[in-house]
């Protein structure tokens, strides 16, 4: 089935949600550096950004810059991906610096993103979750994920959730 593209600019109340540009580069680095494990090269960061992009031409899905619209600063992504799920049954996919933890914004963002899949044609959407990551649980289950299966990776085990568009 062919679908929409996904929409690259997205707005709520209180985030914009847009492609990516040269100064969030750095900013993706900074957040990457957050999650453990040291901070990637400014040359290796750029990889992953191009294979990104790259994916995004394939596939009509994005990973989107996260915005505070009246701050204008970068907090981090949200969007959809193949990742472990399909063109078909895509992933949701967000990730936030700590300082914005706790504020609503991954649930506001995330929000915008399943209307932004349901505009492309999809019907279903999937999320893959860490069992220690409580808030990404608090956040999917607001939106209406409901717990499908598990399975493991290289890093351990994942939740699946899923949800009906």
């Amino acid at each position: 089935m062919a679908y929409a593209p996904m929409q690259l600019h997205l707005e709520t109340a209180r985030l914009i949600l847009r492609e990516w540009d040269d100064s969030d580069v750095a900013e993706h680095r900074a957040l990457v550096g957050e999650r453990g494990g040291g901070l990637p090269s400014v040359e290796e960061n750029r990889r992953i950004m191009e294979r990104q992009f790259a994916r995004q031409r394939e596939t009509g899905l994005a990973l989107l810059a996260v915005h505070r619209r009246d701050e204008g600063d970068f907090i981090g992504y949200c969007g959809l991906t193949v990742g472990r799920a399909s063109l078909d049954e895509p992933e949701i996919a967000y990730e936030l610096f700590r300082r914005a933890h706790g504020r609503g914004y991954a649930t506001e963002a995330a929000a915008a993103v399943l209307d932004a899949a349901t505009a492309t044609g999809r019907e279903r959407l999937w999320s893959a979750v860490r069992p220690w990551n409580t808030p990404s649980f608090r956040v999917l289950e607001k939106l209406g994920f409901e717990r499908d299966h598990t399975s493991a990776d290289e890093s351990g085990e994942l939740v699946w959730l899923t949800r009906s568009l």
